[in-house]
């Protein structure tokens, strides 16, 4: 396994990101192909094997119950000191007044419950999940910077906004000397480049790390069309993002299938490896449930495209709707 710094600071990350969507309670959450606790631990385990320090949940995954399978999982076979955690704060956790959202007292209060689940003082990096279009952004950025000054977490993030906001968070924490995002935690694969255009050549010129959730477009990137899982049968959230565009996104899935067939190789190290060829991508964001899908994954840090491997996959990417910031 390789290790970056994440953007501009001194932690060290590994070039694969565990995250942590995929265990939970499929009984009790919007994701039914998510995996209990027992079947969770193993691909925990395995990722800390091959060398994966760096683990991503959110408070919003099965209502906590993500949380608490990593929180006992890691507790269990790793030595804290050596993983980089992260969490995520926003989505809704209760209904009701103060259910969701980025105030004050709502960041305060979460810290402190992902804590308690995760087993942990601290988180090393706390990313808030979505803008908050209800409350100030001084709010929010005052807020974030007194957890971190608690001790509560190490350093801050973001996820899937505009680049106008980001910048503006970060514009409103620097003229405060509040403590400003590392990393932004975007959607970005070969079927899905919008952030290409602002986002990140802002966080190229502030030097923060990308962490791209979707790497592989919830799996269209690795399988044939007709190919169908458990997931792809069910997963509302990938049918909005991608069903729209299927067709020609999947002239591009195609030429990824060719490139892995002419390197004799997997469909991930394509799909990754034309995410890891990016020096701002500190780590991919990749989902498991499956033992092969960590092992593949972690494998892809070694394979390397050529330029015109790149330009191939690239050349026939259409402008897609923006999803995910609102």
């Amino acid at each position: 396994m390789e290790y970056v710094k994440l953007g501009n600071t001194g932690l060290d990350v590994s070039r694969i990101c565990l995250g942590s969507m995929s265990f939970g309670d499929p009984k009790n959450w919007i994701h039914k192909w998510v995996l209990e606790e027992e079947d969770s631990r193993p691909l925990i385990k395995r990722a800390l094997e091959l060398g994966i320090n760096f683990f991503d949940t959110a408070n919003v995954y099965s209502l906590g119950r993500s949380e608490e399978i990593l929180g006992r999982a890691l507790k269990d076979y790793a030595k804290r000191d050596e993983i980089v955690l992260a969490t995520k704060v926003h989505q809704k956790m209760f209904e009701g007044p103060n259910g969701q959202g980025l105030s004050r007292k709502a960041i305060m209060s979460q810290i402190d419950q992902s804590l308690q689940r995760l087993k942990t003082d601290y988180v090393d990096l706390y990313i808030i999940h979505r803008w908050d279009y209800n409350t100030p952004i001084e709010e929010t950025m005052e807020a974030l910077h007194d957890v971190v000054k608690s001790g509560k977490a190490r350093y801050i993030g973001a996820s899937a906004m505009y680049a106008y906001q980001f910048q503006q968070a970060n514009t409103i924490a620097e003229k405060n000397g509040w403590t400003k995002f590392v990393s932004m935690q975007n959607h970005l694969n070969l079927i899905y480049r919008e952030e290409e255009r602002e986002m990140i050549p802002y966080c190229r010129s502030e030097k923060i790390a990308l962490t791209p959730y979707s790497p592989m477009a919830s799996g269209r990137l690795i399988r044939d069309q007709e190919e169908k899982t458990s997931r792809s049968l069910t997963d509302t959230a990938q049918k909005a993002k991608y069903d729209e565009t299927a067709e020609k996104d999947q002239l591009i899935i195609k030429r990824v299938a060719e490139l892995a067939d002419k390197y004799e190789t997997n469909r991930v190290n394509i799909a990754l490896g034309w995410l890891l060829q990016n020096d701002l991508v500190a780590a991919p964001v990749v989902g498991a449930t499956k033992m092969s899908h960590i092992e593949t994954a972690a494998g892809a840090v070694d394979f390397h495209l050529t330029k015109e491997d790149i330009s191939y996959l690239e050349e026939l990417y259409v402008p897609h709707k923006v999803i995910g910031h609102d």
